[in-house]
């Protein structure tokens, strides 16, 4: 009884989890998105796990995250409980992307691939709806040769789940190549890097010419980031076609007369198509035919000082 009076009272939590800002998230998406929407840290006894949420726009049940756990030496968190020091398994991993990705047949990809932190891999599926999901994973450590007494044992795990209702699997897997890792692990002994790599035995030996292009570096594989796309709102657009007045047609304009042009006795240059009108089809005019000013036209043998036919005289 005398113990029970001397304790407190206060009220602790059960576990060590507590959300942090994401200024303080250990893993980052890749500039682009898609976007932190909150940082659930664990604290274990041998390391720190962090489940980073992200921006999900998928009919798919669940939550895109960034899960990230740094697993080092015993001890690191006082008062909690250590995390199985257990390496990613093929059977286990082909669970973990079933539950993560519920409803979706996920296919696990044959290709070798590899990031800035080495190799991971992946499995894709597209739910009925159409929307396409990854789940990632990767495991960094050191190798074996690189383990000494008192170095390079520390290891990190990194799980991406991804679906999104408009992205393709490229632009998903991009995330993969372009997440960074932001946290560390005290002391060499647990630096799961490993020896820094030496620099290329080409720099600085002759013959061996390096461009400022694709051939001197390494290209990008692809983009790095994406950003979903937002629910479209489609909007019914009215042209109003204006109507113009037809133009006025013009009249048919007639055909030149032909045939040969008869001079007027007054010299004017020919016949208008006025005067042409009283002409018969075969051009000829017949003696006394007049034109519309009175005038008798006169047929051309009778044009003359040698016109002395009786057809003339009249």
């Amino acid at each position: 009884m005398l113990v029970g009076c001397q304790s407190s009272g206060n009220v602790r939590p059960l576990n060590t989890s507590q959300t942090v800002p994401a200024e303080a998230a250990l893993a980052l998406p890749p500039p682009g998105g898609p976007s932190i929407v909150s940082v659930v840290e664990h604290k274990r006894g041998n390391g720190t796990e962090q489940m980073i949420s992200l921006y999900t726009s998928s009919s798919v049940s669940g939550q895109n995250f960034l899960k990230v756990q740094f697993l080092g030496a015993s001890g690191a968190n006082p008062g909690t409980s250590s995390a199985p020091f257990n390496m990613i398994s093929e059977n286990g991993i082909i669970r973990e992307a079933f539950d993560a990705v519920p409803g979706v047949q996920m296919t696990r990809s044959m290709t070798y691939l590899q990031n800035s932190y080495g190799p991971f891999s992946y499995a894709s599926g597209q739910s009925g709806s159409g929307d396409t999901c990854i789940y990632g994973w990767q495991q960094i450590r050191s190798s074996r040769s690189a383990h000494t007494q008192a170095r390079n044992f520390g290891m990190i795990q990194m799980r991406l789940r991804l679906c999104d209702a408009r992205a393709t699997e490229r632009q998903l897997l991009a995330i993969m190549y372009g997440y960074t890792l932001v946290g560390t692990l005290d002391g060499e002994i647990w630096n799961p890097f490993g020896s820094a790599p030496g620099t290329d035995p080409t720099l600085g030996r002759p013959g061996n010419p390096i461009y400022p292009d694709e051939n001197g570096y390494r290209s990008m594989p692809m983009a790095f980031g994406y950003e979903p796309a937002r629910p479209e709102i489609q909007s019914r657009v009215v042209v109003v076609r204006s109507l113009q007045p037809k133009a006025e047609e013009t009249p048919a304009q007639l055909p030149p007369p032909t045939g040969p042009r008869v001079p007027l006795p007054d010299g004017a240059n020919g016949l208008t198509q006025k005067d042409m009108s009283v002409v018969p089809s075969n051009g000829q005019i017949r003696a006394g035919t007049a034109t519309p000013g009175g005038t008798t036209v006169p047929l051309p043998e009778c044009i003359g000082d040698s016109a002395m036919t009786a057809a003339c005289r009249r």
